[in-house]
Formats: C-alpha cells, structure tokens, sequence
C-alpha cells in the first residue's frame, strides 16, 4: 500500500532551495515590477526599442526578465539550468520560444531546432519531453481553410503536405529516441487541424508506448467531451492517448473574434466551470491511465493536490511515469519543488532562444501575469516571506554560535 507523502505547497524552504539569497531578491524585483501593469507595459516598450535601436542591452535582459523565464540563447546554453532542476528532481522540457516569420524558411528553421531539442532528450531521463506548436512549422490559414473544410489551391496543398511531413517526422525522431513529445494547443479556430494531425500521428507512434501528447485547452467549454471523445478513438484504434491538460492562453483573443465574427464564444461562462472541467478531465484520465498517460500543466495549487491525492487514493506511487505534473520555468516553484520532493514526476516548460526573438514570449509572459488575478502578487509575496524567513533562520543561529564560544 503506498504511504501518503506530507504535502504541502506552504514549505518555502523545500521551494526556494535552488535559490541563493542573491537570486532571491533578484526575483523580489522582477516580480515586484510585474506586479506593476504599468512598469511593465512600460519595461516591455523599453526593451523592444532598445533592440530596435540595436542598443546593448541584451545583457541587462539575461540579468532579469529574461533570465528569470527562460533557460538560454541555445540548448547547449540551457545545460545549466537542466542540471540544477535535475539535481531537485524537476525535469526540463526544452521550448523553443522563437516565433518565426511565416515563410518557408522560418518553418524549415523551426524544424531544424526542435528536431535538435528532441535529439538533446535522447536519453537524457533529465528531459522527459519534447514539445512543439504546429503554427511553427506550417501556416496557420492553411489549417483554418481546412478547419472551414475549404478547398486548397493545388501550392497550398504542397505547403500543407510539407508541414504535415514535418509534423511526423519530430513524432518519428521522438519515438526512436524514447522520448516523448507534446503538441501544443493554439486557437479553437484551427484546433481540429491540430488535433488531425495530432492523433494522426499517436495512431502511428503510439501502438506500443506514449510517444505523442496532444494539449487540451479545459478553459473550452466543449473540451472535455472532446477528450472523451479522443479517448473513444484510440480505444477502438488500439493505440495510448497521450494528453497535456490546461487551463488554457487564449481565452481573450477567443471571445474578442467570436464577438467581432458573431458566433458563440467557445470559452467557459465563469472560471469555476474551467476548474470544474480540469478537475474532471484529470479525473478522467487518472481512471484510464492503462491506456492514458497525461501531463497535468497547471499552476492552481488546488487541482496539483487533488491529482496526488488521487494517486495515492488509487494506489499509484507517486513517481509513476504516467502521471506527470508541470509548470511554467521561473513560476509556482512551491508547486514544483514541493511535488518533486514529495516524489512525483514534475517538469518545467524551460523556453529558450536569441533574447531580442524570445521578446514576444517574454511580452505574453508579463501581461499575462498581470492578468492572472493573484499570480504575479502571490509570487511576489512567497519571495518576501522566505526572505524574511531566511533572515529570522540566520538570527537565530548568531546567538547560537555565541554561545558557544
């Protein structure tokens, strides 16, 4: 009978012990600012005119903002950070967080990089996953033409067919690499081409092992009969389905174009309805992990205790290599470093890139960390309190230490 591990997400020590103290007021800062929508609107429009500018300011943003989120310019750059999250049990997953510039080249290039973050985890057990968006190797109007099942000019169906091919073949380099690879969700305007493609390529990788995880956006209020109707699929085809729950990155965008196109808008009324769905799916896929294996992608400290204490109620160990939890690199490390301690399979979305094309990330980043309610000022709070907690921890040993002399 598996033991039920003492967890908690209230142990700052467990935390933030990868930290220095330097590190720690250095992130005190960084959130401190983003806390601040309006410094950080006016942060963003600093850096993007500096790199314009073609200023050298490429070391501040690796001092801060940059170097918080995101683990290098190169794989080779992000070595360090996989090793310091490996050394706490935390493995990485290598994001390629370029956006390219929507030609041939720039998806061919994309290509290129990802197929290199999938030969870097080759047996690497300190990289679990590989990931990818399709919107980086093909044209996202494609996949809406074929969403709105409109015709392809004969060029546009070579162009679809090469991202198709591209597709497949970082699913292919994943499974002879015993690897595993997760498909990014994006817009529900094009979402079924995704999924096409997505278990497309699970009924081929997926027969024997989950090789390939598609993303399941639960903020969408049609999503979770969507993952039953997934798992339908691979049940009656033979094969695992591989899915990476979220919450969900789009949900403004979704409901600006439904009211500007006039249909209904695909994201749940409240937020306690995408909770309930999230808790649901977890549920769901906890019950069918025979043939289900699934990333929990949250940063809601309620839906990570309630999936261990699912596990355990289920009798599952917590390092089960079915079930594994992730985060955001420079995010909720209470959540992550808790876990891993605790010893679930944790991994963090670690995005990498030339920092003057990483800005969009990094931009996406803030706002939405100043739209989150809470996030970035619960962040802000922990770094103050193990501050503080730190501070008390060394007065008490000085007396101590006085004493004995």
């Amino acid at each position: 009978m598996t033991s039920k591990p003492k967890l908690t997400f209230e142990n700052l020590e467990i935390a933030f012990q990868a930290k220095s103290d330097a590190e720690l007021r250095k992130m005190y800062v960084i959130f401190a600012t983003i806390n601040n929508n309006t410094a950080t609107k006016l942060g963003i429009k600093l850096a993007n005119l500096g790199f314009s500018l073609r200023l050298p300011i490429k070391g501040l943003m690796k001092q801060t903002m940059f170097g918080h989120f995101c683990g290098g310019e190169t794989i080779e750059e992000c070595g360090k950070t996989v090793q310091e999250l490996a050394d706490f049990g935390i493995g990485t997953i290598l994001d390629y967080s370029v956006e390219g510039k929507g030609n041939e080249d720039s998806y061919e290039a994309t290509f290129r990089e990802v197929m290199r973050t999938v030969e870097r985890a080759a047996g690497d057990p300190a990289i679990p996953f590989a990931v990818f968006k399709v919107t980086g190797l093909g044209d996202y109007r494609l996949m809406i033409k074929k969403q709105a099942g409109e015709p392809l000019s004969s060029s546009e169906q070579e162009a679809y067919a090469r991202m198709e091919r591209r597709v497949d073949a970082l699913c292919a380099a994943a499974q002879k690499a015993r690897t595993k690879i997760l498909i990014d969700a994006e817009e529900s305007w094009f979402q079924d081409s995704i999924d096409a493609l997505a278990y497309a390529a699970m009924e081929r990788y997926n027969q024997e092992d989950c090789i390939v995880y598609n993303t399941y956006q639960m903020y969408r209020h049609d999503m979770y009969a969507r993952l039953e109707a997934a798992y339908a699929q691979a049940a009656s085809r033979g094969y695992f389905l591989g899915a990476k729950l979220v919450r969900g990155a789009y949900m403004e965008k979704e409901r600006e174009r439904a009211a500007k196109k006039g249909y209904a808008s695909p994201i749940q009324a409240t937020k306690a309805d995408s909770d309930r769905d999230y808790d649901k799916a977890m549920r769901f896929c906890l019950d069918r992990v025979e043939r289900l294996h699934f990333v929990s992608g949250s940063h809601n400290e309620q839906s990570n205790l309630l999936l261990a204490e699912w596990m355990l109620e289920k009798g599952l160990e917590p390092g089960d290599a079915r079930v594994y939890f992730a985060q955001l690199y420079g995010m909720s490390d209470t959540i992550s470093f808790n876990l891993a301690h605790a010893g679930f399979r944790v991994a963090k979305y670690v995005p990498y890139g030339p920092v003057e094309k990483v800005m969009p990330y990094l931009s996406r980043r803030a706002a939405e960390n100043t739209s989150v309610a809470g996030q970035s000022s619960r962040e802000f709070e922990l770094i103050k309190k193990e501050l503080t907690r730190r501070k008390a921890a060394r007065n008490q040993k000085v007396p101590a230490a006085a004493n004995q002399r």
